[in-house]
């Protein structure tokens, strides 16, 4: 039975599980234990659990996620929070240069089943390092496997999958999206990790995203639909893999494709699969593949961050480019 419920809880639920399915998982970060977390994701799991397996640790990014390598190699799947993405830098050392590393240094005998959890992107009035969107850092490093969940049903699986990797997983939590609501059946059949999805059905244009944009590309689509226009909405849940063929799918059926992501798009991940699907899909497009995002600045103060994320009119501005070609 499917039951609705916010991202926050649904990843909370997911933890729970793996917690109580396997001895060897264990969740440790800033606050997670006996407050739950600043966003209670983690609330009563320590209560649970107990502290040998949900731990408080010390304010220092790199010793968490060192530690957390160590309790890899003798076998432990640790999961990690980082509180905010902008706290995520004093641990970038030990994620690309030995978590990222290990299973090709040791020629595929290590495994490194190491979960990072972070809570990212902006939409939540926060002050200076709690809002920015870092994935393309991470996507660039061989090794890792990011992924960013939409809604409640795909945080609760794409956790569930991340944990039983055998392979070091960013799992990036949209924020803003940690209070909607929606069925989660912990019995269902969950979709491949790194498998894009198709949200809404379209004919005349493609509109990509992830995370905290895969919501606004639909309401996007409803105010299109107003226009006469059918805009098809892809969920690529995984930025690292990313799913070109699900995507190419798409672009040579609609033959346009505007991609959304709230990091800047200078050097973002859309610039990726702009390239990527314009090699794949030349004789397809009748319009060059546009991206919306962020500006290629230091995220503003809460006052303006208004201005600096997409939203509804600068994407529906991107789609009116991409159909008068």
């Amino acid at each position: 039975m499917a039951e609705k419920m916010a991202m926050a809880k649904a990843i909370n639920e997911s933890l729970r599980r793996a917690l109580e399915t396997d001895p060897k998982v264990l969740v440790m970060g800033e606050d997670v234990g006996k407050l739950g977390g600043v966003f209670r994701v983690t609330d009563g799991l320590q209560k649970d659990f107990g502290e040998s397996r949900v731990i408080d640790t010390p304010l220092a990014e790199s010793g968490i996620v060192g530690a957390a390598i160590g309790l890899a190699l003798r076998g432990y799947r640790p999961v990690v929070e980082i509180q905010f993405d902008g706290f995520v830098f004093p641990a970038y050392d030990q994620i690309v240069t030995q978590l990222a590393k290990m299973h090709a240094r040791s020629l595929g005998k290590v495994k490194m089943p190491v979960v990072i959890r972070i809570p990212y992107g902006g939409g939540i009035g926060a002050v200076e390092h709690h809002s920015e969107s870092p994935e393309a850092l991470f996507a660039h490093v061989a090794g890792l496997k990011i992924v960013s969940p939409s809604n409640a049903s795909d945080a609760y699986w794409m956790m569930q999958q991340a944990i039983q990797s055998d392979d070091p997983v960013i799992y990036f939590e949209p924020k803003r999206r940690y209070w909607d609501k929606a069925d989660v059946d912990a019995e269902a059949i969950p979709a491949p990790l790194h498998r894009a999805q198709v949200v809404r059905e379209g004919t005349d244009l493609t509109l990509a995203a992830y995370g905290p944009m895969v919501k606004l590309c639909q309401e996007v689509a409803n105010a299109a639909a107003e226009e006469g226009k059918s805009l098809e909405v892809l969920d690529l849940r995984s930025v690292s893999p990313l799913d070109f063929d699900t995507i190419q799918a798409s672009v040579e059926k609609t033959r346009r494709l505007v991609v959304v992501h709230e990091a800047p798009v200078f050097f973002g991940s859309g610039a990726e699969i702009a390239a990527r699907i314009t090699e794949r899909c030349f004789y397809h497009l009748e319009a060059p593949v546009l991206r919306v995002g962020g500006y290629h600045a230091p995220y503003p103060p809460a006052r303006l961050e208004e201005e600096y994320l997409p939203d509804l009119d600068r994407v529906l501005d991107a789609v009116d480019r991409s159909l008068a070609f």
